[in-house]
């Protein structure tokens, strides 16, 4: 890396840390627990200027991590318990939780993420998304030692008490019913929910929620990850959203008025979440230690508490 870019790299240092100062406002962050870095001048306006999905210091980072957004919420406890035994890594690690299309995008172009006026180019050592998008990456020689991890399910979000009295895929189709819905352009779990809805309702259904009511303006498109659902729905803006399972649990925990519903296990469709260590990785190392670790029993003991489930018995990578 050249001295330039080391500098601009050094700059995020209070981007990256200005989301812990205000993180029990809008969004619902961990209580500040999202920046695994020594703290500087705090500097946050919210919904103005604030990065949270960018964590911790990438000046001298020893480990760097690309991780899939629907884990922000898991990473604060993991990266601590790994922390814990790994001490020479405290302070030294930096995360992002984008979506994995965008996560992708960034590696395409040379590593090199702009947000407004401020350019970071910080070379990644480990990718973790979608298992389908991990083995892709894997073929085209990005990735190796790939480990799959966790799963999860899909749920239907809605405000606590659902007033508008949705209890299925199906109640999603209704006229009038607005809707909070991933991103197909670099939301892997749009795919699934698609799959989802199809198995509900055929591709009538799939229509309704994807592109009629996208077109009327009753759907609403995400514009980064899915954690958009739950503050639109606590804002009014919408009625419902698919999310994770993982992500309701989430809202319940941290005491926001938030509610789900299961979709049957006929209709529902399970992520497998896999990592690998990229080609360049500066730190294959501590790549390896890191992914090693969510197969402990200690990181899938934080996954099921925010509820994640486990690989079934007869999973196979091949």
């Amino acid at each position: 890396m050249t001295l330039y870019r080391k500098m601009i790299a050094c700059l995020t240092l209070f981007a990256a840390g200005a989301c812990c100062a205000r993180a029990q406002q809008a969004p619902p962050w961990s209580r500040g627990a999202n920046d695994p870095a020594v703290k500087g001048y705090i500097f946050e306006v919210p919904d103005i200027d604030n990065v949270p999905d960018l964590h911790g210091n990438p000046c001298g980072a020893r480990l760097v991590l690309f991780i899939g957004g629907n884990q922000f919420f898991v990473l604060p406890r993991l990266v601590s318990a790994f922390e814990q035994l790994h001490p020479e890594l405290r302070g030294r690690i930096f995360y992002e939780t984008l979506p994995p299309g965008i996560l992708r995008r960034q590696i395409a172009h040379e590593n090199t993420l702009t947000l407004g006026n401020l350019t970071l180019q910080v070379q990644p050592d480990v990718y973790e998304a979608g298992l389908r998008a991990v083995r892709q990456m894997q073929t085209a020689g990005q990735l190796y030692g790939i480990v799959p991890y966790a799963t999860n399910d899909l749920a239907i979000m809605v405000a606590k008490g659902n007033p508008k009295q949705i209890h299925s895929l199906r109640d999603l189709g209704r006229p009038g019913l607005r809707l909070s819905m991933p991103n197909p352009q670099w939301e892997g779990v749009a795919h699934q929910i698609a799959a989802s809805l199809r198995k509900a309702g055929g591709e009538s259904l799939y229509h309704a929620v994807y592109q009629a009511k996208v077109a009327s303006g009753q759907t609403i498109l995400t514009e980064i990850h899915h954690r958009q659902t739950p503050m639109r729905i606590l804002s009014g803006k919408v009625d419902a959203g698919v999310t994770w399972a993982s992500e309701v649990r989430f809202q319940e925990s941290i005491g926001n008025p938030i509610q789900g519903f299961a979709i049957p296990r006929a209709e529902n469709v399970t992520a497998i979440y896999a990592g690998g260590v990229l080609k360049n990785a500066p730190h294959p190392q501590a790549a390896a230690a890191w992914l090693a670790f969510l197969k402990t029993p200690q990181a899938q003991a934080i996954y099921h508490q925010y509820g994640f489930g486990s690989l079934p018995p007869s999973f196979s990578q091949k």
